[in-house]
């Protein structure tokens, strides 16, 4: 697949990513949002933390290391290996399902059955249902490398089912040989030996076992306060569970956005440079597409980053009071989501600087991050301890911001040293320009003033005109980037809306 043909693809994947994440995410937001009105905080604490960390470890750890060696590659790939490859992360799924389980039981604090039932039988369906999803994973992964687009769906049974019917009728058709499909029958997506050849591919497989080290270190980054709130007990059931809902609150525009954004151009990244080769090593048309595609990616998430960090100062409490009521808007949570939104600028352009990292990354540079990442999870982790003991729950925040510097700062000086010898300067889409400075800061001044004046205690009419302040202030900055920011609007149009459009 040609290089534009990919940005094209990439960015038709991550619309439809997008799309699908607003419409299941939202159907849940609002479950949540009726949930939290007749649920005890004690048990979504130990739900939306305890066992749903528990999950997203096995998934973490028996799969992630594997798509980003698997969908790294040209079209010379032995797509046989790589499924061989692949299928190991079902039985590896089950022996982390079977030793995190045991610990979730024998070595956490089992919560008071009065309060909490049904405990250990639900430690076993999260562990089932993880080991159930990874079961589509060689499914997924071929669809994600050849660009199936219109093949993003639902949820861990549904999810399996979809992939195999999918390619059931995908294999051998006319669009398949069209688009040069590897694989011919359907029988070819099960593990099998090769004559003359290794049953996989053995360099795939040392960048693999690369990739799963930092797998390991990445999940402590990733879920780190989780692990420490379940392993060390430094917040009762009732503020995990509010914690958890603010941090669910806040990172809306982060799964929403920014991880589509993320999962479609790391592909588009690894697929047109070679890994491991510097700019000047390369196709200069490749690298040239694959700088300025970089550069309006982060001009764009560091936009949608700031917009969240300057209205969601003045905008936190009355969110929180819309979507819980008193349970949320008093106490600790609007001076959490506040903190928040500040993690949101900084967790959007470290997502877009890591993901043009990993995919230009050899192995030994993989290698050598992690034992960066090493000395990160440590650190954040004694951070997160120490902060929290001081502040409570905006502590875990505090440190995350702490470590997404750190990670923002390595992926800026790799990717300065990349295009060093090129003229491509990608990062200096980082640095806005005044104008939008002043007006996101008259954005925050107004909107400021506005809480003040008119929220959150004088009744609907004065919470209306605030939004409706808020409202006015957006719209404006909306027009204002319009006119000033027209390569990242041209992008937008020529990229996401008419591959989508082209696509649907």
């Amino acid at each position: 697949m040609a290089a534009r043909d990919m940005l094209v693809s990439s960015a038709s994947l991550a619309s439809y990513t997008a799309a699908l994440q607003v419409l299941f995410r939202g159907m849940t937001f609002l479950l949540n949002a009726f949930t939290l009105r007749y649920v005890s905080k004690e048990i979504i604490g130990l739900v939306n933390v305890r066992l749903t960390l528990l999950y997203s470890t096995i998934i973490f750890l028996a799969r992630e290391a594997f798509r980003k060696a698997c969908l790294s590659g040209g079209a010379e790939q032995n797509w046989t290996q790589i499924i061989n490859l692949l299928w190991l992360t079902v039985p590896l799924g089950m022996l982390w399902a079977v030793l995190l389980s045991w610990v979730w039981l024998r070595l956490l604090q089992v919560p008071d059955p009065a309060l909490l039932p049904h405990y250990e039988a639900a430690v076993v369906l999260f562990s089932l249902s993880a080991v159930v999803e990874l079961l589509v994973e060689p499914l997924c992964v071929l669809a994600q490398a050849h660009m199936c687009v219109k093949l993003k769906l639902v949820y861990a049974v549904f999810l399996l089912i979809s992939y195999v019917l999918y390619f059931v009728t995908f294999i051998g058709s006319h669009e398949a040989q069209k688009n040069s499909f590897p694989l011919t029958r359907v029988i070819d997506l099960l593990p099998k030996s090769i004559n003359d050849q290794t049953i996989l591919d053995w360099k795939l497989a040392a960048l693999t076992w690369s990739f799963y080290k930092q797998s390991f270190l990445k999940q402590v980054l990733t879920e780190g306060e989780r692990y420490v709130m379940t392993f060390l007990n430094v917040l009762n059931f009732g503020d995990q569970g509010v914690y958890d809902i603010v941090n669910n609150l806040g990172s809306l525009v982060a799964r929403f956005v920014f991880l589509p954004i993320e999962e479609s151009f790391y592909i588009f990244f690894a697929k047109v440079l070679e890994r491991g080769k510097g700019s000047v090593m390369q196709k200069q048309e490749d690298v040239d597409l694959a700088a300025g595609v970089l550069e309006v990616l982060l001009r764009l998430v560091l936009l949608i980053g700031l917009s969240v960090t300057v209205f969601g100062y003045s905008y936190s409490q009355l969110a929180l009071d819309i979507y819980g009521g008193s349970l949320l808007s008093s106490g600790s949570g609007p001076t959490l989501l506040r903190c928040y939104c500040l993690y949101v600028l900084l967790l959007a352009t470290n997502g877009v600087t890591e993901c043009f990292t990993f995919a230009a990354m050899s192995k030994e540079e993989v290698d050598r991050y992690n034992f960066i990442m090493l000395v990160l999870s440590i650190s954040f982790l004694c951070i997160s301890y120490f902060l929290t003991w001081w502040h409570g729950a905006v502590g875990f925040i505090l440190a995350n911001c702490m470590n997404m510097g750190l990670r923002i700062a390595h992926s800026v000086h790799y990717i300065a040293c990349y295009f060093k010898l090129s003229s491509n300067r990608p990062l200096l889409a980082l640095r806005p320009s005044w104008r939008l400075l002043l007006v996101y800061l008259g954005c925050g001044i107004i909107t400021v003033l506005s809480e003040e004046t008119l929220c959150c205690a004088k009744g609907w009419l004065y919470r209306l005109l605030h939004i409706a302040i808020g409202a006015g202030c957006f719209v404006t900055l909306l027009l204002i980037v319009f006119f000033t920011e027209t390569r990242l609007v041209h992008f937008i149009r020529t990229q996401f809306l008419s591959g989508y459009k082209k696509e649907t």
